[in-house]
């Protein structure tokens, strides 16, 4: 044990530098607002990274938040996500109930966002809805983890691999204010020792671990967006499958510009079949808009179609008055994303960038008109069913 433990903590969080040098891969690197954002969002990513480095181990599980209306690098903005480390060698029971959400989702895998740099390192991927579990009338279930289902073991099972170390779970809600979250536990199944004290070496080891967090996620998150731009430009859809993303999910990213005055109006076909969608807004740093104050994502439960059968969204820096108003909060660039989950189709929506005046040119004459006041009170209870779900 080392008892050289310097007299400031600043030697140890050196490496939050290297997310500030992640300003180089922004779309606007000399722009001081630009800068001023990637600062917060560094503070943001180091004070996650205490949960992921002190709050529990994998002999000793338990759930930390993950992505939520807090820690918002690139959320769902209908999923609260939790995060816990696990080991592949170990069994784990999970325990509680399902609650009334939309969709309840288990992951494991080998790496997670900010633990590694880049998405190819996430390995190891598996996952499972609810939708393939027995749980009970009244909602409650119990779900083994393990590499090999016990001889004999009929109830609710998961393999995963034996290099997994993380497991996330996410509540996707669907119509927010009238659903229960889940109530969930997690234990080691297998014997293990008492939780221990950390070392002097282990704690600061962890704390240069923590200052490097911001990095990986920046450099994970802003080449995704990147790659976006350089492959199929502006204000266009790119289909795509995350192999470290959820197996029956395609997402639909676009890179969107537009200026003062301007509206762009996304369109696209619906799925016959969709047990899920959603929309959403980004910002030029992967951080998902403000979504509890701000109508900046819609999904299937929120969203009005047009009387064709489609789709139809619209974003502006002002309200466009009519449905389905996505507000990109006062940014004029960012990424649009979109979530077809084990639909039977997976059409790709267009772009149309045209005045903002001309919106209601664009769009089926029989669109409704959404009145101030009417957007005044779909605001309000946003917020109050935002604000009744679980962030930590």
């Amino acid at each position: 044990m080392s008892n050289d433990i310097a007299p400031t903590i600043l030697k140890y969080l050196s490496g939050l530098e290297g997310a500030v040098h992640q300003l180089a891969d922004t779309w606007r690197p000399d722009d001081p607002e630009y800068r001023a954002d990637v600062y917060r969002q560094i503070m943001m990513n180091l004070s996650y990274s205490y949960f992921v480095y002190f709050h529990a181990d994998a002999e000793h599980p338990d759930w930390a938040p993950l992505w939520n209306p807090v820690y918002v690098m690139q959320p769902n903005p209908d999923d609260i996500y939790l995060y816990c480390p696990i080991r592949g060698d170990l069994k784990y029971r999970v325990k509680g109930n399902r609650g009334t959400v939309k969709l309840l989702t288990f992951s494991t895998s080998r790496g997670t966002s900010g633990l590694v740099d880049d998405m190819s390192k996430i390995t190891h991927n598996t996952d499972l809805d609810d939708r393939s579990l027995k749980i009970d009338s009244d909602g409650e279930f119990e779900l083994l983890f393990s590499t090999e289902r016990p001889a004999g073991y009929t109830g609710n099972w998961a393999r995963m691999a034996v290099e997994a170390d993380v497991m996330l779970v996410r509540y996707r809600s669907w119509d927010w204010g009238r659903e229960r979250d889940p109530q969930l536990t997690i234990e080691c199944v297998d014997p293990v020792p008492l939780k221990r004290r950390l070392s002097p070496d282990e704690i600061t080891n962890r704390i240069r671990q923590m200052a490097k967090f911001p990095e990986n996620m920046a450099k994970m998150f802003f080449s995704l967006q990147n790659g976006i731009k350089e492959r199929v430009g502006i204000n266009v859809f790119e289909p795509v499958h995350y192999q470290s993303g959820l197996l029956k999910q395609i997402y639909w990213p676009a890179v969107f510009e537009l200026d003062d005055g301007e509206a762009l109006i996304i369109e696209t076909e619906l799925p016959k079949i969709r047990p899920y969608w959603n929309i959403q807004l980004n910002d030029p740093y992967f951080n998902a808009v403000e979504y509890v104050y701000r109508l900046s994502s819609t999904n299937g439960a929120m969203a009005t179609i047009s009387s064709d059968g489609k789709l139809r969204a619209v974003i502006a820096l002002e309200d466009p008055g009519v449905p389905n108003w996505l507000d990109p909060a006062g940014f004029k660039q960012g990424t649009v994303y979109g979530r077809w989950y084990d639909c039977d189709t997976n059409p790709t929506p267009i772009i149309k960038r045209v005045p903002l005046a001309k919106v209601r040119d664009h769009l089926p004459r029989d669109t409704p008109v959404v009145t101030p006041e009417q957007r005044d009170e779909e605001l309000r209870e946003r917020v109050r069913a935002a604000q009744r779900r679980r962030r930590w």
